[in-house]
């Protein structure tokens, strides 16, 4: 597998968007609530979004993750989720987003911040 181009640790106020003349590149982005990190990678006709994925090696940027967990995560382009990204050819200056699990239904998160509020 060829090494990724290029990595970067990005701000909350950086769009993670690549440059207008790297026509030839793509993106794969994951997040924790403490960071997240965007890895540039050369595209190549017929690379899929879980290809990219596994070629990020995002477990070097975070250790908690690991190969299989990745190799069957959700994935989006731009915010919209991909039915079957091992299907779903890249096209140049796309960027891949790893979602996360979440760890409590937004619901429920909400019902609780409610709750804990004092009443007015």
């Amino acid at each position: 597998m060829p090494p990724a181009a290029d990595a970067r640790e990005i701000s909350g106020t950086e769009s993670g968007e690549a440059p207008a003349g790297d026509s030839a590149l793509v993106e794969v982005a994951y997040a924790t609530p403490a960071h997240q990190r965007i890895v540039t990678l050369a595209w190549s006709a017929g690379l899929t979004a879980r290809e990219a994925v596994m070629r990020a090696d995002l477990p070097t940027y975070f250790a908690d993750l690991d190969e299989a967990w990745l190799a069957s995560a959700p994935l989006g382009i731009f915010g919209e989720r991909l039915v079957h990204p091992e299907q779903r050819e890249l096209l140049p200056g796309e960027r891949v987003e790893v979602y996360r699990p979440l760890h409590i239904d937004p619901k429920q998160a909400r019902r609780e911040r409610a709750a804990r509020r004092p009443p007015r």
